[in-house]
């Protein structure tokens, strides 16, 4: 099934920017619904645009059937899940959502994240508990909807969540309207509503009226009779986090082991708002002539990091009401003190090669963290294109490894 173009760009007009890359990127429509397959959700994270043309193939009752019977269960799951299953599942946009959070996220947030679903206290999340997530997320989405046609509104919300909504909200936050918050921030502060509200209750004419998904029947069995704990939750979290990164690493490291310094640079600034990335490579370029490369190790410890960032940013301003410089032995302490996390002398050194522009071997935390926040932030803002700038080294060193 393809959309008329003129309708696909009308609908455009009273989508939210998350709305909008769902929709680019969906391939698949069952019963007027849009599904990402998990080739297009790795796709969605890792790419500016989709790659091939807007084509919404229509999935029949039996399709889906057979997608979700050979959907593997949650203790079979492993951080190559999305690309083994490849085209052969389905995910709806809340769950688009609840994704783009994971990434986000410090492994220390997902026990408060099972938590939060875990409504009966009983250790243990069902399907039920767990399709509260669909409320919130979309009363969340209805405060931030484009103002226009409500036929439209009403046509695009049927594409995202499988039925017409009416726009009473549930949850009721009077002031808290006017404050943009982030999906997980209104995940966690609804929790308190959630048990004691009619969301829980909403979950059974939810579960009734929407097909399931690849993602509920990975928790919680075909029948949606299995209960997910803790443990398969977090192995979850931490496997798509881990998913994502290599499929980063590897389309930069062509087969070696690790990935150059100015690569790494180029992962960094890609997802920012910088408009000129050429200073800052250039700095790197000049401040590190002997290439060493950057492990995944090293790589994952970084992000690992990066998803840690509040609690950094903390520490950072101590060092700063205090009138202290923040030099690389600072920086590495205070990475550790606010995460747990330990990165290498080599990478800690190469950030500062990257963002040290003045040259004084000491690191704006400011600018810093503002380009950090930015690039936390994937699939929520604008993607800036692939620039691959790749030094003459670099090129020869891959040249002999590869023979």
């Amino acid at each position: 099934v393809t959309e008329n173009r003129s309708d696909l760009e009308d609908l455009h007009l009273y989508a939210t920017p998350r709305e909008q890359r769902f929709r680019r990127f969906a391939s698949l429509e069952f019963e007027g619904q849009l599904y990402m397959t998990p080739y297009d959700f790795i796709r969605a994270v890792t790419n500016d645009e989709p790659k091939r043309a807007k084509k919404w193939r229509s999935l029949s009752k039996q399709e889906l059937n057979q997608i979700l019977m050979e959907t593997p269960p949650v203790w079979k799951g492993s951080s190559k899940l999305f690309r083994n299953l490849n085209e052969k599942g389905v995910i709806s946009y809340t769950e688009y959502l609840f994704l783009l959070c994971i990434l986000t996220k410090p492994h220390a947030g997902f026990r408060i994240a099972f938590n939060m679903f875990d409504t009966d206290g009983n250790e243990m999340v069902d399907k039920k508990e767990f399709l509260v997530l669909q409320e919130i997320f979309r009363k969340k989405n209805e405060k931030r909807e484009r103002k226009g046609d409500e036929e439209k509104r009403a046509m695009l919300r049927l594409q995202l969540y499988g039925y017409h909504t009416s726009t009473n909200g549930v949850l009721k936050t009077e002031g808290e309207d006017l404050v943009p918050r982030s999906y997980w921030d209104t995940l966690r502060r609804s929790t308190s509503q959630v048990l004691f509200s009619d969301l829980a209750e909403r979950a059974d004419d939810i579960s009734s009226s929407l097909s399931d998904t690849t993602l509920l029947v990975h928790f919680f069995g075909k029948k949606g009779k299995a209960e997910l704990n803790f443990e398969d939750f977090y192995r979850f979290m931490d496997n798509l986090q881990t998913e994502v990164l290599e499929i980063e690493f590897l389309s930069y490291s062509n087969g070696m082991n690790t990935i150059s310094e100015e690569d790494f640079a180029h992962i960094l600034l890609r997802y920012t708002n910088v408009e000129n990335t050429s200073s800052y490579l250039e700095n790197m370029r000049c401040r590190i002539p002997e290439e060493k490369g950057i492990t995944f190790d090293e790589f994952r410890s970084f992000f690992q990091f990066l998803n840690n960032l509040e609690d950094f940013t903390i520490a950072m301003q101590m060092y700063n009401f205090a009138s202290r410089s923040i030099g690389q032995d600072e920086f590495k302490r205070a990475v550790y003190v606010a995460t747990g996390v330990k990165l290498s002398p080599h990478l800690v050194n190469t950030v500062f090669k990257i963002f040290d522009v003045d040259r004084d071997d000491q690191l704006s935390y400011k600018e810093f963290i503002g380009i950090m926040k930015d690039r936390l932030n994937r699939g929520f803002r604008g993607y800036k294109p692939i620039q691959r700038y790749t030094t003459f080294k670099s090129c020869v060193r891959k040249e002999l490894y590869s023979r």
